[in-house]
């Protein structure tokens, strides 16, 4: 039997140890009404490299040290909730485990920081207007001590 590779958003996440969460959803057609229905099934997924897991306990001292995120924080982010990902059927890992990571295809975490700041066009045409502001009030206030 072909393997079985299934796509679906991971609902849950760093919660359990080495497991993920996925909701895979499909269309049917009703029988009678011939209308469309999504079905939604949610399958434990194990994550071998538990890319769902928080931090290491030495980190979080540093991090409730200081007010300032700990840059490693945003480096380990890993399987989040809402990342669009595959899994795999393989053998029995636990009672309900019966798939396992194959590969995440999109992640919101890593494309809103894949852009950064200032990387799309609205904000550098208010970042440049802001400058040019700035300058002009410079030069009144240079004008006003100068007289």
């Amino acid at each position: 039997m072909p393997p079985l590779i299934l796509q679906g958003i991971v609902t849950k996440a760093g919660c359990m140890n080495k497991t993920a969460t996925v909701t895979v959803s499909r269309w049917t057609v009703h029988p009678r009404t011939r209308k469309r229905l999504e079905r939604s099934k949610k399958y434990l997924t194990h994550d071998p490299q538990n890319s769902a897991c928080p931090l290491p306990h030495s980190a979080h001292s540093f991090l409730h040290s200081s007010d300032e995120a700990d840059p490693r924080a945003r480096a380990h982010a890993g399987l989040r909730q809402d990342d669009v990902v595959t899994i795999q059927n393989c053998p029995p890992v636990s009672a309900r485990k019966r798939f396992a990571l194959y590969k995440v295809l999109k992640s919101p975490e890593t494309e809103r920081a894949g852009r950064g700041p200032g990387s799309a066009a609205g904000s550098t045409a208010g970042s440049t207007a802001g400058s040019t502001l700035g300058t002009a009030e410079t030069g009144q206030a240079a004008e006003k001590a100068a007289s």
